[in-house]
């Protein structure tokens, strides 16, 4: 147990948890997603969601975790021996490798933009021309699967260096370079003349948006971008020491979500609002309406190379967590090996995701279930995986876990543990099957 890594400081750890949660989700779903819903009324619900359902499920992670002190497989058995909640470690382990083929994809996406950026290629008079872009590097074949490759590579290399020179020491210099860079971004966006009507979007509320289907999807947000429900977290917390509070670390790691996902927001929607285009773009926002936004300001192209340079960072902390959860279960307390297994599940991993990467070119006829290979992916994942996932953890941690053993890890206030015990025990499982239920119907 003493060869198991672990992380080096308190603030390497909420850096390295952050960046798990800050990917995809805050930078490229969470925009579209506020676009297509009525912009602060969802942002508001997407808040309220975070604090009151997302952050007890991720203290239940970080309890699990860091009582185990093992990987997620390892961590169910030693606090629950005998019984089958073991499968839950298993379950996080097989969403996460089919999270992290299809993730790994967009990625590739990310890395083949970014490059188009340094050459300055992604410039144009016509926006049909970065629909057309976007189509003919999904449909590529030996180009997206050498850079979905490429992608996987740089996760395995960082994941085979270990915790603390590998995942610690990249989340300390990428998440800081990420804010600053989103930053300097906002500001750009927000100078723009008739930016204030993507800032009102944002922040002056429409009810009308305020329905029951707003507030499923600002759930299911708030789920996915906090990375609850595949062990990630768990994983995580399992190599933070004993003394680190779990209760604070959990609030830093919530509210970094909520103000990197409201920083995407002010980037985004000033800037589509200021050059007349609709917010409710859908998916294509980030890979089609942001490089047609920014080819039309001064010093466009600048702008754009830091917008994928922010967009690959953010991708490559969260699909760290995902190998590292596979690493981690795969590895088990062979640490020595970590090397080795980081290559193989890397290796494994991309071979699972090329049909996914293929799924809009040469396998865009295969369907399954009416979606594309890429899409059902995301769906088995998303809709089905992780909130099947949080629920488990959410129920372990309330009901398996004795009142003593959570007030061994989660030593606050009482009037604090009893609404993290009731959210746990009651509001999250019912608002969870919710998700779950309305998400397989979709």
């Amino acid at each position: 147990m003493s060869n198991r890594d672990q992380f080096g400081s308190k603030i390497g750890f909420i850096l390295a948890a952050a960046g798990s949660a800050i990917g995809l989700g805050a930078i490229w779903k969470f925009p579209y997603m506020a676009g297509t819903n009525g912009g602060s009324v969802f942002i508001l619900l997407f808040i309220l969601c975070t604090l009151v359902i997302g952050l007890p499920i991720l203290v239940a992670e970080f309890m699990i975790g860091r009582r185990g002190q093992v990987d997620a497989v390892s961590s169910f058995k030693k606090q629950a021996p005998g019984t089958p909640w073991f499968l839950t470690g298993w379950m996080g382990f097989i969403f996460s490798a089919i999270i992290l083929s299809f993730y790994s994809v967009v990625g590739g996406w990310i890395l083949g933009y970014l490059i188009r950026a340094l050459q300055f290629k992604l410039t144009s008079d016509h926006n049909e021309f970065f629909g057309k872009l976007f189509a003919d590097l999904t449909i590529n074949t030996t180009e997206v699967i050498v850079l979905q490759g490429a992608f996987l590579l740089i996760i395995v290399l960082i994941i085979s260096s270990g915790i603390q020179n590998g995942v610690e020491k990249s989340s300390k210099w990428m998440m800081p370079i990420l804010f600053i860079f989103f930053i300097i971004l906002a500001i750009r966006s927000l100078t723009l003349d008739g930016a204030m009507a993507g800032v009102k979007f944002m922040f002056v509320p429409d009810w009308s948006y305020l329905t029951f289907d707003t507030l499923l999807k600002a759930l299911g947000q708030a789920f996915f971008s906090l990375s609850v429900g595949v062990a990630a977290m768990l994983t995580y917390a399992s190599y933070l020491k004993k003394n680190e509070n779990i209760g604070s670390s959990a609030v830093n790691v919530a509210g970094l979500n909520i103000i990197i996902s409201i920083l995407a927001g002010l980037v985004i929607f000033p800037a589509v609002f200021a050059l007349g285009y609709s917010p409710d773009q859908g998916p294509g926002l980030v890979f089609i309406i942001i490089p047609a936004v920014f080819n039309q300001i001064p010093f466009g192209s600048f702008f754009l190379i830091i917008f994928f340079i922010l967009l690959l960072f953010a991708t490559i902390t969260s699909a760290i967590a995902m190998l590292e959860i596979v690493v981690a279960t795969a590895m088990g307390d062979k640490f020595e090996k970590r090397k080795k297994y980081a290559w193989l599940c890397g290796i494994g991993i991309f071979i699972i995701g090329i049909p996914s990467a293929l799924s809009f070119g040469k396998l865009a006829n295969i369907k399954i279930a009416d979606r594309s290979i890429f899409d059902f992916a995301d769906f088995l994942t998303n809709s089905i995986g992780m909130p099947i996932g949080a629920l488990l953890v959410s129920l372990f941690a309330g009901y398996q876990l004795k009142r003593i053993e959570q007030l061994d890890e989660l030593p606050v206030k009482p009037w604090i543990f009893t609404i993290w015990r009731i959210s746990v025990r009651y509001i999250a499982p019912i608002a969870i099957i919710i998700v779950l239920i309305q998400g397989i119907k979709g």
